[in-house]
């Protein structure tokens, strides 16, 4: 069967000037350095890159860069979720428009479906702005409140979403993730958004992955993956216990401000958080590089192109 993502796919962050304001010049050396560590492609506007906290316009601004300098393969995948639904659909029609390869949605997180099927029609009013693009359905229910189990999601939209693609599905549960990888003999592509036990998700059959630290760490999952290919388990649980370890760590300060300064670290400026969100100060900054540095994390981040 053929698949439209397999590999890694970063959710890139998305960059900032000092100020707030969103700095464009970035975006072009962030793919360069993810391409040249192995990674397929981009899922931009997500968790990772702040969408909710960007304007339609920034978000526009932001799609339309990554997908101008995104080498010919090289796939960029636009998260367009947001909690109105007018603006989903402005933002997928755009994502179409600039011709992006995909489009995910997270669930609206406000005002929140109260049954699968009503889950299924608002995603089904938003894939049908962008009748041309995979629809991917963004299921994050620790951010968004919203936790149907997916199988039930794909029975629902399956039959409403002629576009629909899979499902990115950034959770824990297993089970259910596993009843979709089999579902309808695989017809679904699954794509599996929690670093931190990325090998789970590649056993049951993940056909992909999306993630954030894979901007800053990917030759570490590349090589987790190469292991799990051969069959090595003892050397993929290994790399597996690596990225725990790293992630673990990026929990004490925040994922995504950690993030963006391990970004810094391995040599690509992203510059601050948006608030809500906080920075880390120059305390935490020397105290998580030097906790970085001890758990090895310069042997394995990425080498970005030029530094």
């Amino acid at each position: 069967m053929k698949r439209n993502f397999c590999g890694l796919i970063a959710a890139p962050f998305t960059a900032l000037h000092p100020d707030g304001r969103v700095n464009l010049d970035p975006i072009e050396r962030q793919m360069t350095c993810l391409k040249a560590n192995g990674v397929a492609g981009a899922f931009v506007c997500g968790t990772t890159g702040e969408s909710l906290s960007l304007t339609n316009e920034e978000r526009c601004r932001v799609a339309e860069r990554w997908q101008a300098v995104a080498d010919k393969d090289f796939r960029v995948i636009v998260q367009v979720g947001h909690p109105c639904l007018a603006d989903c659909q402005f933002l997928a029609a755009h994502a179409q428009k600039i011709g992006a390869a995909a489009i995910g949605c997270l669930a609206p997180n406000f005002f929140k479906p109260s049954t699968v099927e009503e889950l299924a029609d608002f995603c089904a009013a938003v894939a049908s702005a962008a009748p041309d693009l995979p629809f991917y359905f963004y299921h994050l229910p620790v951010i968004t409140g919203v936790n149907f189990p997916m199988l039930d999601f794909l029975q629902a939209a399956r039959g409403r979403i002629p576009n629909l693609a899979g499902i990115k599905f950034t959770h824990e549960n297993l089970l259910d993730f596993g009843q979709c990888v089999q579902f309808e003999d695989g017809r679904f592509e699954m794509l599996f958004g929690r670093d931190e036990i990325l090998l789970a998700g590649m056993a049951l059959g993940a056909c992909g992955a999306v993630g954030s630290t894979y901007n800053f760490a990917a030759p570490l999952y590349i090589a987790l993956v190469k292991a799990f290919q051969k069959g090595d388990w003892d050397r993929a649980r290994e790399l597996q216990f690596q990225a725990m370890q790293m992630i673990g760590l990026m929990l004490k300060y925040g994922v995504l401000v950690a993030g963006k300064a391990m970004m810094k670290f391995a040599g690509l400026d992203c510059g601050p958080v948006r608030a809500p969100l906080v920075n880390l100060n120059a305390k935490q900054t020397d105290e998580l590089e030097k906790a970085l540095e001890r758990l090895g994390f310069y042997s394995y981040c990425v080498k970005v192109p030029g530094v």
